[in-house]
């Protein structure tokens, strides 16, 4: 053991450095220095505690010096070892009040009994009674300063500590206080949070804010976001700048890891036990005797607890600590999770954070340190940069994975990964991404993927009628892949960030190295290659074929004959020389444009969703024959088919939007047109000679009827049919009043006439 200097005439800064102490030790020292305090001192340092002890025996002077009391304001731990003759030294009972003024501030201080019976300490009694009457004689004229005592005597008396009798080994006792110490220094240091920590304080703080440490309530707060935008580190940065204000605090990292067996749950109950109540001696046997033990022991304790990753709700009730409601008053729990559904349906009422994106100068400082090692970037590195920052689109796990893969390269190189990086997902990245998609069932991942390789910034409700018609019960679906920050639904368009589509592609990629054997082709050439080498399979469920500018192919007559699974065709700037002589019965999403030839008379796709052929050859008669019905047809575009004189009976009584602008050659709508309650908008501008519309409209959900530069159309048929009378839509806009009127030459006195006669007709059907 090391000997310990008792000159008076020893510096105070020979016990003293600079930086936190770990444990801070008060005593008597002619009571315990060589003995007890001693050992206890040694043991401390062999186990690497950075400790303080005061290395004189006699102390000049009643009150302690500034340095002795910055010592005891940087130390994470307190211990107090109460020994015969303690409360007869001014100087430690100076000590004893300054440290219980520092445990207000979240000290966690630790009594130790030597020799000396607790009740004797908290009632004053003995010679703790003794050394006060003392003091109160001595100091007849500065009572307040011995109250101040008696109190420090009385608060740190009432804490749990341990009590030494003669007769127990004490390198047993010592023993026992080192794990404690061990294990609140474990929980009290500062968790590491991350290299370069940009943007981190700012939602760190909003998330305290959201906690409200102050209020006596329990509070749930929930952190969701998708997989790589900082859920984890942000919890760790609350975590350190709250923990200390709690009785007990646990951070449990990946839960979703390390729960899949019921020996890491366990291990996950174990550990929250030793972390809050500072020991390693707790062993649970089963997960549902340590949801009990976990309530029982912990119930009457204020704690903080972070669950890391969660992503099933019965990984926090069945396995861990059940419901919610047990917490003591004041406590928090943090859950982070990449699925905002487990946050909802926990009870508490649970306040929950979507970690955003790091906005554009976040993303370059963080891009910037990781790369630079610097807040900005090389100036002739700027352009390349900017590249970078944007394929990351704010997401921090790939800004810091890019970052520090390209530190220290040439610009050719920085070139040449970029166009890597848009090819070949790095697979770091990807495999922090795919974790949520994994979670998903087959119906949820179809719907991603569809979503991610066509139908990304389409309108949801477009997208829904697609899918449902498809079996693939999007409503839920699409529902719960917003939960789990796979897509979002701003403005009611479908999105999804830039990586998490790449990843979508790559997984259908990875399907085959033959185009023709995969579920999805979005890639133009490999889209080409199958169409035009007629090496489809039943495999392919969607098909795009789009190019940068227009262009025009030859493709295999029979090119879909093989594809009888293929539910959409999407076709943009290609234009079609050569007349396909099979489409697929079982398309949803048919979007073929420019399309020069009438389609097959064997092509009847009754569970068609949408049909876009603008500018197409296509004959209706033909595809709307009247013993098939179009149940799920929501949508036509049929914009500048000139082919279109007649507008057929379409057996489709869902249908919810009709767009035949600008076909110059319809001249006449069947009857059956009256009778599409579904219909929502009507567009027929610039159709020159059309005359012949049905009547006696009875519309009941249109919204938007353009009927501008239809010369020869009868206005007031519509201005005034039965369906104006319903009011169901929030505004009825009408095009082409102005422009008719004035194109016709109408005379003042016929419109007038026109209205007065309309008006009276709608009041007779009205009455």
């Amino acid at each position: 053991m090391a000997a310990f200097p008792t000159d008076e005439g020893d510096s105070f800064s020979s016990s003293t450095h600079r930086g936190d102490y770990d444990v801070f030790l008060s005593f008597r020292g002619e009571d315990t220095r060589h003995g007890f305090t001693g050992y206890l001192y040694q043991a401390l340092c062999d186990e690497g505690f950075k400790t303080f002890i005061d290395n004189k025996d006699l102390q000049k002077g009643e009150e302690i010096s500034a340095e002795l009391i910055k010592a005891i304001k940087s130390s994470m731990i307190s211990i107090i070892i109460f020994s015969q003759n303690y409360a007869f030294s001014t100087w430690c009972l100076e000590e004893l009040t300054k440290i219980v003024e520092c445990k207000k501030n979240g000290q966690k201080v630790l009594p130790v009994y030597y020799k000396v019976d607790p009740s004797e300490v908290r009632k004053q009694e003995g010679s703790f009674g003794l050394a006060l009457t003392t003091h109160e004689k001595k100091f007849e004229n500065n009572i307040e300063k011995v109250l101040r005592w008696r109190i420090a005597l009385y608060e740190a008396a009432s804490l749990s500590g341990w009590h030494y009798e003669d007769g127990f080994p004490e390198y047993q006792f010592i023993q026992g206080i080192i794990r404690v110490v061990s294990s609140t220094k474990l929980n009290r240091t500062k968790l590491f949070v991350a290299k370069y920590p940009v943007g981190v304080d700012s939602r760190a703080e909003v998330i305290e804010n959201l906690l409200d440490i102050k209020s006596n309530e329990v509070r749930v707060v929930g952190i969701h976001g998708l997989g790589g935008i900082g859920k984890t580190t942000i919890a760790k940065a609350v975590y350190n700048r709250v923990a200390d204000q709690f009785e007990g605090s646990s951070f449990l990292m990946n839960i979703r890891e390390n729960s899949r067996t019921n020996c890491s749950i366990i291990k996950l109950q174990e550990q929250l036990l030793s972390e809050i109540l500072g020991s390693k001696e707790f062993k649970v046997h089963s997960t549902s005797r340590g949801i009990n033990v976990i309530k029982e022991r912990l119930s009457c304790k204020k704690i903080f607890l972070i669950l890391d990753d969660v992503d099933k709700l019965g990984q926090i009730e069945n396995f861990l600590f059940g419901k919610c409601d047990w917490l003591a008053n004041g406590s928090r729990v943090i859950i982070t999770t990449r699925d905002k559904h487990v946050l909802t349906t926990l009870g508490n009422d649970p306040l929950i954070y979507k970690v955003v994106q790091l906005d554009r100068h976040e993303a370059l400082q963080l891009f910037s340190m990781h790369a630079f090692n610097k807040n900005e970037p090389e100036a002739n590195y700027l352009q390349l940069t900017n590249q970078f920052i944007c394929y990351a689109n704010g997401l921090p796990l790939a800004l810091q994975i890019i970052g520090s893969d390209l530190r220290g390269r040439s610009i050719c190189e920085w070139e040449s990964e970029l166009e890597k990086y848009k090819n070949i997902p790095n697979n770091e990245i990807q495999n922090i991404l795919k974790v949520s998609f994994e979670g998903l069932d087959k119906n949820e991942q179809d719907i991603f993927l569809d979503i991610a390789c066509f139908f990304q910034g389409m309108s949801k409700n477009y997208v829904v009628d697609i899918l449902a018609a498809c079996n693939l019960y999007p409503n839920s679906g699409i529902s719960k892949l917003i939960d789990k920050c796979l897509i979002s639904a701003g403005f009611d368009n479908l999105w999804m960030h830039d990586l998490l589509q790449q990843m979508g592609k790559d997984i259908v990629q990875q399907e085959s190295n033959v185009p023709g054997n995969r579920t999805r082709l979005w890639c133009y050439d490999d889209a080409l290659e199958v169409l035009t080498e007629n090496t489809g399979s039943d495999k392919i469920r969607g098909i795009m074929l789009s190019f940068h500018k227009p262009i025009t192919v030859t493709l295999a007559p029979k090119a879909f004959k093989r594809m009888r699974n293929l539910k959409f065709l999407i076709v943009d700037n290609v234009h079609i020389c050569e007349e396909l002589k099979y489409l697929p019965n079982g398309l949803r999403f048919l979007q073929l444009p420019n399309y020069p030839f009438p389609l097959s008379s064997n092509f009847c796709p009754q569970k068609l969703v949408t049909l876009e052929m603008p500018h197409s050859r296509i004959q209706l008669e033909k595809l709307f024959k009247q013993e098939f019905q179009f149940q799920n047809l929501k949508s036509i575009n049929l914009r500048r088919c000139e082919s279109i004189t007649k507008l057929p009976n379409l057996c489709a009584p869902n249908l919810e939007n009709l767009d035949l602008s600008f076909c110059k050659n319809l001249v006449e709508c069947h009857e059956s047109i009256r009778f599409l309650d579904k219909l929502q908008e009507l567009r027929l501008s610039s159709c020159e000679k059309l005359q012949n519309f049905p009547s006696h409209l009875t519309w009941k959900s249109l919204n938007t009827l353009d009927i501008s530069s239809c010369s020869r159309l009868d206005f007031f048929s519509f201005l005034f049919a039965e369906w104006c009378l319903t009011w169901p839509m929030d505004i009825i806009r009408v095009h082409g009043l102005y422009s008719y009127c004035c194109k016709n030459v109408v005379d003042l006195e016929d419109i007038i006439k026109q209205i007065v006669q309309s008006v009276w007709r709608i009041l007779a059907i009205t009455i």
